[in-house]
């Protein structure tokens, strides 16, 4: 990546049209990525692809995905552990077909069952997964979230772990997600530093020439993530964030979920600019 590149996730709110007009409108908001948001559905077809992949390209807008929110890697059923696969392969090969170059997911939840076990059922999907993407694209990072509830599967370690244990795989870091998971902590630069230092260390510089970030103002409670907020109703520490991406000197994207996408992902931008 050539730098640290700022989005909406999905379209931007003030767009009137599709996902063409909503990479459009993107470029002319001096945003530079976009999420293709496939939390309900994947609703770009195989024929539709090429011509997102052409409309991004000359916007120079960078993509990513979202894949569907209804994943289970680690669902007892068969039905929907074959279904979450699925939602994440056929995620995948659209979202290359769509010139992207990052997928991300919640892999699913511990069901009040041993930490360790759910891990390693969940790593199994995904190695599925990859075995199936890695067919049709090489390229394409699939990336397990870091998730915002303590009932979820996904804090750091966890995704840290996977992506050194599967090819094909790095994290996609979700800074707010942390922050509620943690009730309040993983919030100051010092912090922000350290949680790079991790990353650079056990997976390399790699990790951070790549990455793929959610942020948004966030509320929490003891169980952890509750709703997303605008940045400036949160007591997410935004700043320190951007002043610990600019110094590790991070590329990749940094998407914005606050429900005013497009005005928190200019915020953000002018932040990280003036530092």
């Amino acid at each position: 990546m050539d730098r640290l590149r700022f989005g909406t996730a999905g379209i931007p709110i003030c767009t009137n049209g599709d996902t063409l007009k909503g990479i459009e409108t993107v470029r002319k908001l001096k945003l530079d990525s976009m999420e293709l948001e496939f939390v309900r559905s994947i609703n770009i077809s195989k024929e539709k692809a090429p011509l997102v992949k052409q409309t991004a390209q000359r916007n120079d807008v960078i993509l990513t995905c979202h894949c569907p929110y209804f994943i289970n890697l680690n669902s007892d059923e068969k039905k929907k552990y074959y279904a979450s696969i699925g939602y994440i392969k056929n995620s995948a090969i659209i979202t290359s077909l769509c010139g992207g170059y990052s997928v991300c997911f919640h892999a699913g939840y511990y069901q009040k069952e041993d930490p360790e076990r759910v891990y390693e059922k969940i790593k199994e999907g995904i190695k599925t997964i990859v075995k199936e993407v890695k067919d049709f694209d090489d390229k394409i990072w699939i990336r397990p979230e870091i998730s915002g509830k303590k009932s979820q599967f996904g804090d750091l370690k966890e995704v840290i772990k996977l992506s050194q244990e599967i090819e094909q795989v790095m994290p996609c870091i979700d800074f707010s997600h942390l922050f509620a998971r943690s009730v309040g902590k993983n919030n100051t630069y010092e912090e922000f530093s350290e949680i790079l230092k991790d990353i650079e260390k056990e997976l390399g510089k790699n990790a951070l020439n790549e990455m793929h970030i959610h942020v948004a103002g966030i509320e929490y409670t003891d169980k952890g993530e509750k709703n997303h907020l605008r940045l400036e109703e949160s007591k997410f520490n935004y700043k320190d964030l951007l002043k610990a991406l600019k110094e590790f000197k991070c590329k990749g994207v940094v998407t914005c979920e606050s429900p005013n996408i497009e005005s928190d992902a200019i915020l953000l931008q002018k932040a990280y600019n003036s530092f």
